[in-house]
Order: C-alpha cells, then structure tokens, then sequence
C-alpha cells in the first residue's frame, strides 16, 4: 500500500503519462492520519452538516482533550447549578443514499477508465476510478469510531469545565436522552465512556447498562420531533414544491459552471453528471477527512471558490427545511425548548426550597435537524434576506452557515447559575447559553448574560402560547354544499 491510497497502483489500464501523473498528483495529495496530526483541506471549512467539530474550534486539533473556558463564563459568586445540554451526533458514515449516489458516480470514472480516457486531466479521472469506495449500504449513517471519540472528548471537557455539576457524587444523577438513531444512542453511551475516564483515569468502562447513570432513554418526541409534525410533514417533508430554491440553484449558472469543470476535470461527458453527483463527490472529500483522515483525491475535485457554491448548496437546503424558509420549521420544536425550561424551572424552584437540584446536568442527544430549528426558534442566524437561489453573491457574508452551527458534534447549552451576591431576588438566578463550547450572545440582546426571569419573558410566545399540538395540526378544509 502507498501513502494509504492501493487504488493508485492499479491504473496499467491507463497509458502511462496518465499512470504517471496519476501516481505523482495521488502521492502529493494523500496523507494518513497519524496520531496526534490534524489533517486538514482548505476545503474544511465549506462542509455544511459535514462539517468535523475541530474545524470549527481549531483549538482543538493540538489538545483535544483540555477544556477551553470562554472568558465570558460567570464566576466568582454566581455557581452552576443546573446544565443542559442538546448535542449533535458524532461524526458519522455516509447514508445508504449518499453510498449509492458515489457508486454510480465511481461507475462512471471506471466505465471512462475502461474505455481509455486520454491526456493529463485524465489523471485524477484514474486515480479515482482506481480509488477504492470505502463505502458500503450497511454504515448507511452509523456512529464511526472518530464519532465516539468526538462524544468522549467532549465529555471530557465538560467535567472539566464544569466540575461541580460533573461531580462523581452527581454522576447517578445525570439524565441522558436520545433519539432512536443508532448514531445518537451510541453518541449517548460514548459520552459516558468518556466520563467513567474522568472518574475513573485507566481504567476500562463497563457496558453502559452497568453504569450507575443506566443507558440513555429513547425520546423521539422531543429529539425527532419533525417526524411527529404532520404540518412540517405534509407541507415541507412531503412537498416536492418546497425545496424549489435548492432544485433552482442546482440548475443555476454558479453549479452549472461547477458542473462542466467536474465534466473537463474527470473527462466525463457533463449529460452524465448532475448537482447531485457533484455534491456527493464533495461530500467524500468530507467523509475521507473527517472517518479515515486522508486527503483523498475527491478533494482535489474542487477549488475553495467550488466550496463556497456547495455549501451554499447545502445551506440553501437547511434553510429551507429546518430554518427560516417556512415558520413550521421551528415552530414544530416548541416542545423541545419548553422541556428545556422545565427542567431549568424545577431546579430554580428546588434551589428556592434549599433542595438539592434532583437533575444536575441533563444531557439530549440528537441530531442537526433537532438543533437547526430550535436555534431559529430563538432567533439566531437570522439573515436580513431569506437565501434563495438567486442571491448568492449578496449571501456570502451570511449569518446562517450550517457548518459553523451544527457540525459534527455540535451542541447547544444552557447553564442556569445561582448567585449568592444577588441585591434582588430577581438576581439570584442568571443564565448562560453555549454553542460548541463558546458563550451564545443573546440573539435580542447581546448580552452574554440574562436573568432567568428576564430571558423567560422574552421567550413568553414560545412558552405560554406554542402548543405543538395546534402547530403541527393541518389547517381543515372548508367544505361547502350546494343547497337544494
């Protein structure tokens, strides 16, 4: 094997300037991931949802276990007494969908190689024909290993960043809840791992049903709570028409320019290619990265002016089905942040009986689609435009990049403090919001604090009046009868 990349010994099919320039350019380009290296495209930073955690906090590419305290964390007289925390899966494996569309791609190269592709720009053509997939329908979108190390990682810094609530003496106090994916449950029971080595440096965890904690409780209601939306379901799931910006920006003259250089790049006819082949190719670049650590010839498919178009590709699709395209988007989450708010209610309540606080830290594992429109919910990344398919170029200095929200391993927290100092009662409770380990600015205020009351009443609307039921509910149709 040569630098991790057999497929590029195996192109005698070629002739040999092809072979050749294949061997140098697949040579300069792959490297394996050792252990303590970080490799990283200047494609990484374009992935949308396919995003790796680490390139969204650089920090931790040199010490991914030391926690990074954001200077705007309270201290002092005001402790932690409560979190709560939404995390996004870790990283994953390609869905069965997105494996199919790379085979019928790779398809394409080795029909092209066999027939003989000739010149230099035949090279990479060959080189990822030769490429082996790597891939198969069974990962279809499973936890990978780098996933589990992103969930322990994570668990890490936390405990360390919050050693009071992470306490041993509060670990059979903690609260996981999941979705049903297999992606997430595993998230949920390798973020245990991860803390059992707090505990516990050296030694080997147990099955997580032998945890004191016990597993993580399966909540599709509240973690998929799209599934449970007929309105979102029937209006945005289901309706062909309501992604038209995405199916528009496809056909539109950023990817068809990006269409007819993959065409002259791979020597593949452009009538045998679409948007969507071209995305999955990007797309591998990401998995590549982000499951084996290479720099697989996928990504040298692409420039960074190709990156910007394909995330936008990607965003114009989050937008549109989990953010601000359509109001049922969020609004379908209502549940999720009113049972946020229940548990930071139930332990201000405790706190003012001098009660311990049952819940110290609860953890949600779910899935980018649960943090997409919750964030809209509360008014983050909310662009002056809607993106659409039309507005490109004024959207490149956009608020709402996927990406830098919800990539792997992202995740949304909510720390309420109690402050013995308080002049006021009103005072006494204050909360913080995190998003990937950085203090959230409020989205009304700036402010990188609030009073619990205070931020309550801002957010009245979604906790007094959003009831899912009534949101996610078809509006009837009016019947009428012609009288006899």
């Amino acid at each position: 094997m040569l630098c991790g990349c057999p497929g590029v010994l195996r192109t005698s099919a070629a002739p040999a300037a092809a072979l050749a320039a294949a061997l140098l350019s697949s040579l300069a380009r792959c490297s394996l991931l050792e252990p303590g290296d970080a490799v990283v495209s200047a494609l990484s930073p374009y992935f949308g949802t396919k995003t790796r955690y680490e390139d969204v906090n650089p920090a931790l590419r040199s010490d991914p276990e030391a926690p990074r305290r954001d200077p705007r964390l309270l201290e002092g007289s005001c402790t932690p007494v409560q979190l709560v925390a939404l995390i996004r899966h870790g990283t994953r494996y390609p869905t069965a969908k997105q494996i199919r569309k790379l085979r019928q791609l790779h398809g394409l190269l080795q029909a092209r190689r066999a027939g003989g592709g000739e010149g230099e720009a035949g090279g990479l053509g060959a080189a990822l024909a030769a490429w082996p997939l790597g891939y198969a329908d069974w990962m279809d979108g499973q936890l990978v290993e780098k996933g589990r190390l992103d969930m322990r990682r994570l668990a890490l810094r936390l405990a360390a960043l919050f050693p009071a609530l992470f306490s041993r003496e509060n670990y059979g106090r903690l609260r996981l809840v999941t979705s049903s994916k297999h992606r997430c449950v595993d998230s949920g029971a390798a973020f245990l791992q991860g803390l059992w080595q707090h505990y516990h440096p050296g030694l080997p965890p147990p099955d997580v049903a032998d945890m004191e904690c016990g597993p993580p409780r399966i909540n599709d209601k509240l973690m998929r709570f799209f599934d449970h939306c007929e309105k979102f379901l029937t209006e945005v799931e289901r309706n062909e028409t309501a992604l038209y910006h995405v199916e528009a920006f496809k056909t539109g003259p950023e990817m068809q320019t990006i269409l007819k250089k993959v065409s002259d790049t791979l020597q593949v006819p452009v009538n045998d290619l679409n948007a969507d082949l071209i995305q999955v190719a990007f797309f591998t670049c990401s998995f590549d990265l982000a499951i084996k650590g290479i720099k697989s010839p996928w990504c040298d498919v692409f420039d960074v002016d190709d990156a910007k178009v394909l995330e936008y590709l990607n965003d114009l699709k989050q937008y549109w089905k989990r953010g601000y395209g359509y109001t049922i988007n969020s609004r379908s989450s209502c549940t999720l942040f009113q049972d946020i708010f229940q548990h930071l209610d139930k332990a201000v309540e405790q706190k003012q009986r001098s009660q311990p606080v049952s819940s110290p830290v609860i953890l949600q594992f779910g899935h980018a689609e649960t943090l997409l429109p919750l964030l809209s919910l509360m008014g983050y990344f909310k662009d002056k435009e809607p993106l659409t398919a039309y507005n490109y170029e004024e959207q490149v200095q956009r608020k709402f990049r996927s990406g830098h929200i919800v990539p792997y391993a992202s995740n949304l927290i909510f720390v309420l403090y109690h402050c013995e100092d308080a002049k006021t009662p009103k005072e006494e409770f204050q909360v913080q919001m995190l998003l990937n380990e950085k203090v959230l600015p409020l989205a009304h205020s700036q402010e990188t604090v609030s009073l619990y009351e205070d931020l309550k009443n801002h957010y009245k609307d979604i906790l007094q009046s959003c009831q899912t039921s009534e949101e996610c509910a078809l509006p009837k149709m009016n019947s009428t009868f012609d009288e006899l």
